[in-house]
């Protein structure tokens, strides 16, 4: 008698091997398989097979080997984003992940490793975000771990992404076309047996067709419908319940019904109904992944961007083409037109064209100039252009956003998560008015019993009240990528929707700051003094700093005991001179005006600058729509009260408050929030990353630091304010689809139910109306876009996008 290998299903050819899990000996296929088994059982790890919810992929014995690849500090270099003191992150795409249950046993097994902070797994897509301390427990370690338990990891990047996406296509489009070929032949064998008492055709005949039926329908309930009995199994074990509940159970009292009555030689077999169940339901769950894979085409495009290679220019100004792995800051980059940017930069042509799209939503190529930064991922128009590498790997704009968008796609929002709770509270239900119509039918008319279960069974399965979430913030969440805004939290566009305070920061996001010298110490010159000030300031993120350093034109200088004070200044040696750098009576030390920009040595002042402020262009537009929505907008700023009171006054707003320190803000954002505000902050610097952390939801433009884009719920990568209005109007739509889906799917459960319970609707039937509530629930999710023009929002039209 054959058996099948207890870790990954597969037949175990001759004498078995076997793997020793709680003492028990279990049979494996193969060394992999008792390796894999083994040392799950060592690390206290087995009830992994309880919690899954089918075998488990069989691992690759040579996975291990793959893993010294990692070791190369280059390849690291382009897999690790740096976070917060000791700790880096990695998101990887692990082959193998087949259900919760191979989750929970990535979670347990790699939070076991120390230094590793937090592992959050999605079963869906198959990422994985790890937060570890590379000291501790190095990236090679990492993956030996996930070797050990059965899966394979791989770099997020364009062909891990396709690869995924082709595995599961093709693994559910094999499962509907044995169901659809299967349906089709226990079709015609059922025309035999309706049509063969009118026809003469009896006895050993009805019988031989009867069991083709069999035949036919079984490679379709055994193989086709089987991620429906896992489904089912793994909720089982779980103790939940889930829409593959009753569809599961449909699927096999049909099944065991009609075998009974083949090998009774009754009259009545359903091979026919249970083949077309099956075939539309997984026609049903094609579509849906077809429709989950197109609302994700945008944020995967964000891992698709960077190409694997570059044109890296060596000491004679040769081209040589390398892996993108091999280069590293400072070394000169040649793209051609056409061309995807490598590695973040500074362009050494005089000018250029670059298409940064993708990043920021914006359509029209950007004009570039000498000097100017360059994003990795963007793309060359027009001419090839030469640049100097200043980050690669991890540490580039594109790998930050990339990073972001899968810790996203890692979490389950709120309504999801209550989602789920609703379809299993439902799918109890069901099996309760299962229960109560087979009774009534058992007293009625028995022969209808088994027919008006089924249905009841079939047309009630949740699947539009579990599909209504996801599908609805999927979409939403691909339209918002498109127009260059990340939403990093799903529970923030829930919470952008129903907010009624806005709170904005003023220098960097309300404003474009710029400075110039306005006097300095007879013992240096505005440009030394400018080159000082820019050299203390480049150890901040303040956008104060990017203006010193776009002022400056001369090469900056080490910067030694650097200190930021958010709202005062900076402190630092520059040139051996022990200076200060910000308000005056911070810089001196008293005795200076506390509005003027000061560079000082000792508490003398060697230079004042004047800060120079541009509105950004779209900043009214933001906040008269804001206004036109009875939300009402607030600037805090740490900048002196005269310049504040100047922006408020253009921008018409009444409520504003100068040289507020962090503290001072987060205590007003408590404040707003105490009162029963919902309130939403606007932010781009370092200092306001513990505001940003504090409001309801907040939103960081992607110019800003990368502590305040981490804090942030929302980043805007193309800087348009005005996308802060279009996000609101998305998310507002998102939640009206949401109630039509929900109203949609209780609708027609209750339209359905009672129908199919008086026996009005065969088996066949009801699957084609749970499909088609499904794919309903989908297709109306894919009609959230933001098409309206900017001047319908600020005109205070109705809000929302077309739904």
């Amino acid at each position: 008698m054959t058996a099948t290998c207890h870790h990954c299903g597969a037949p175990t050819a001759g004498e078995p091997l076997t793997a020793m899990l709680e003492g028990v000996p279990r049979p494996v296929c193969s060394s992999a398989c008792q390796s894999t088994a083994e040392w799950i059982d060592g690390r206290g790890l087995t009830d992994y097979y309880r919690l899954r919810r089918g075998p488990s992929h069989k691992p690759d014995a040579d996975a291990g080997a793959d893993t010294e690849a990692w070791r190369d500090p280059r390849l690291a270099r382009h897999v690790l984003r740096p976070l917060s003191g000791k700790r880096s992150e990695v998101c990887l795409l692990v082959d193998g992940i087949r259900c919760g249950g191979c989750a929970w046993l990535i979670e347990r097994t790699l939070m076991g490793l120390p230094g590793v902070q937090s592992v959050q797994v999605n079963a869906m897509t198959r990422r994985t975000r790890i937060v570890f301390e590379p000291q501790r427990t190095p990236l090679p370690r990492l993956l030996e771990a996930l070797a050990s338990a059965g899966y394979q990891p791989r770099p997020l990047d364009a062909r891990a992404l396709d690869d995924a996406r082709r595995d599961e296509s093709r693994q559910l489009l094999k499962r509907l076309l044995v169901a659809g070929f299967g349906m089709m032949q226990a079709m015609m064998f059922a025309l035999v047996l309706y049509l063969g008492p009118d026809n003469e055709i009896q006895g050993a005949t009805l019988a031989l067709f009867r069991w083709l039926g069999f035949l036919v329908a079984s490679p379709v309930v055994l193989y086709s419908a089987r991620p429906f009995f896992a489904g089912a199994l793994q909720a089982w074990r779980g103790r939940h319940l889930n829409m593959d509940v009753p569809i599961a159970l449909a699927i096999a009292v049909i099944y065991s019904a009609s075998f009974i009555q083949c090998l009774l030689g009754g009259a009545e077999v359903y091979f026919d109904s249970v083949t077309m169940l099956i075939f539309f339901l997984l026609t049903g769950r094609y579509l849906e992944m077809r429709a989950r894979h197109r609302a994700l085409d945008h944020t995967d495009a964000l891992a698709r961007l960077t190409p694997s290679w570059a044109e890296k220019l060596d000491g004679n100004d040769q081209p040589q083409r390398v892996a993108l792995s091999e280069l590293a800051p400072g070394d000169r980059v040649r793209v051609r037109d056409g061309g995807s940017i490598p590695a973040d930069g500074v362009l050494l042509d005089s000018r250029a064209r670059i298409d940064e799209s993708l990043l920021s939503g914006e359509s029209r190529p950007v004009e570039k100039r000498a000097g100017d930064n360059v994003i990795a991922g963007s793309v060359v128009q027009g001419q090839a252009i030469l640049l100097q590498v200043t980050h690669c790997g991890e540490d580039t704009f594109l790998a930050n956003l990339a990073g972001l968008a899968t810790r996203a796609q890692t979490e389950r929002p709120r309504l999801a998560r209550a989602g789920e709770k609703t379809a299993s509270r439902f799918v109890l239900r069901v099996l309760g008015l299962t229960a109560l119509t087979a009774m009534v039918w058992a007293t009625l008319d028995p022969s209808r019993l088994l027919d008006a279960c089924l249905a009841v069974l079939v047309v009630s399965c949740p699947c539009a009240f579990a599909l209504a979430v996801p599908a609805a913030i999927t979409r939403s969440l691909s339209v918002l990528a498109r127009q260059g805004v990340l939403v990093l939290r799903p529970d923030g566009l829930e919470i952008l929707a129903g907010v009624d305070r806005a709170v904005f920061d003023k220098t960097g996001t309300l404003t474009e700051p710029s400075v110039s010298v306005t006097a300095v110490d007879d013992s240096i010159d505005a440009d030394t003094a400018l080159l000082w000030a820019a050299s203390l300031s480049d150890t901040s993120e303040h956008p104060l700093s990017r203006a010193f350093a776009n002022g400056n034109t001369r090469t900056l200088l080490p910067t030694h005991h650097a200190r930021v004070l958010p709202g005062l200044g900076i402190t630092g040696t520059v040139a051996g001179r022990a200076l200060r750098l910000g308000r005056g009576d911070f810089a001196t030390g008293g005795g200076e005006g506390e509005d003027d920009l000061v560079l000082a040595d000792d508490g003398r002042v060697l230079a004042r600058f004047q800060v120079h402020e541009k509105m950004r262009a779209d900043a009214r537009e933001l906040i008269d729509w804001l206004a036109a929505q009875g939300i009402e907008s607030e600037i805090l700023s740490g900048d002196a009260q005269a310049r504040v009171a100047e922006v408020a006054s253009q921008l018409g707003v009444s409520a504003w408050r100068g040289r507020c320190l962090p503290a001072d803000k987060l205590a007003r954002i408590g404040e707003l929030r105490r009162a029963g505000h919902r309130v939403l902050v606007v932010g781009d610097g370092s200092n306001d990353a513990p505001v940003l952390a504090g409001a309801d939801v907040s939103i960081a433009l992607s110019s800003g630091s990368d502590l305040a884009q981490a804090q942030a719920d929302i980043v805007l990568c193309s800087g348009r304010l005005v996308a802060i209005a279009e996000s609101r109007a998305v998310a507002r739509a998102t939640l009206r689809v949401l109630a039509q889906n929900q109203r949609w799917a209780l609708s027609y459960n209750l339209c359905a139910m009672p129908l199919a319970a008086m026996g009005w609707v065969p088996p066949w039937l009801a699957a084609i109306g749970m499909s088609t509530s499904s794919l309903v629930v989908v297709l109306n999710a894919l009609r959230i876009d933001r098409k309206r023009s900017h001047a319908d929002l600020v005109q205070g039209a109705p809000e929302g996008t077309r739904v």
